[in-house]
């Protein structure tokens, strides 16, 4: 079942009987062996952003589970991390698909970590009490900073520290968090020493963004890596020499009632997710228009997990 209200999930989580307690946070080998699969009170709970692609991830998850025997209730779309993280750290949700830079962030705001192995290994220890992460996948999704190929070609822009040299005023487009992250208009300042405006577009980088950059009424977009718009529009990512953004692997965040048997086939799902199939998947949705559903189903098909 699905079910898109967040006014639910508080009696989602009032509904949790007994918890299966970790036994630390970080990998899969911190979660104790506990329950049968079916045996955990209650449905496990899957939710996922408002994102198109973290709405894939979460299916993946769902489904993977159920074919393993555990039933699953879906919280999708509920919102941006200001608004889901509450619910996740509240126990209402138990299985959650995230990233591993920007979650650090969240919860970390002056990381000094940058790579993928030490952005893990810092958000591992940065957890809340009840909350652990699994292994972390292949497939990266994190954010990005895109120009035209016209403006990369007018300028010789090819990374962000060329944009300081820009003879012209500059705007940054991305959803309206993104004025306040470590990465944004501040950080593009401090790192780089790049004054940029702001505006708001709220699609996650998806076709308003793009018309946005394209129609120059911004010249500098955020997008994340796994968007296929970045190929099929043209698009420029700028190189980021000083690690303005963390490295994001895709990564399930869990509450204490993930036992070893629900890890293991979430682990499972990580170990099998690249970031080409990233691309893939996500390509599938904004090119074909297929369901998050359909899309979930065949991977895992295909991957021999389902």
């Amino acid at each position: 079942m699905q079910v898109n209200r967040i006014g639910r999930l508080s009696l989602a989580a009032v509904a949790v009987g007994a918890v299966v307690a970790l036994a630390g946070c970080g990998t899969s080998d911190s979660v104790d062996g506990g329950s049968d699969a079916g045996e955990a009170s209650g449905p496990l709970v899957v939710g996922s952003q408002d994102y198109y692609s973290n709405e894939i991830i979460a299916e993946i998850y769902a489904q993977a589970l159920e074919a393993n025997g555990f039933e699953v209730e879906r919280e999708f779309r509920i919102g941006q991390r200001e608004v889901y993280i509450p619910e996740i750290e509240s126990g209402a949700i138990d299985v959650f698909p995230e990233y591993t830079g920007n979650l650090l962030q969240y919860y970390v705001p002056d990381t000094t970590a940058t790579t993928s192995d030490d952005v893990y290994a810092e958000l591992t220890g940065a957890l809340p009490d009840g909350l652990s992460v699994l292994d972390q996948a292949p497939a990266t999704d994190q954010d990005s900073y895109n120009v035209t190929q016209a403006f990369a070609d007018e300028y010789g822009v090819t990374s962000l520290a060329d944009l300081a040299d820009v003879p012209e005023e500059l705007t940054l487009g991305g959803n309206s968090e993104l004025e306040t992250r470590p990465y944004g208009p501040e950080g593009l300042a401090a790192v780089y020493g790049v004054e940029v405006g702001f505006t708001a577009i709220e699609d996650s980088g998806g076709p308003l963004t793009i018309k946005a950059l394209q129609d120059d009424a911004v010249q500098l977009v955020n997008i994340f890596s796994a968007n296929p718009a970045i190929a099929t529009s043209e698009l420029v990512t700028l190189e980021d020499p000083e690690g303005l953004f963390l490295a994001s692997n895709v990564v399930p965040v869990v509450s204490e009632r993930v036992d070893a048997e629900v890890a293991e086939v979430i682990n499972a799902v990580s170990a099998a997710l690249t970031a080409e199939d990233l691309v893939a998947l996500n390509s599938e949705s904004v090119d074909e228009q297929r369901s998050a559903s359909d899309i979930a189903a065949d991977w895992l098909t295909e991957q021999g997990l389902a």
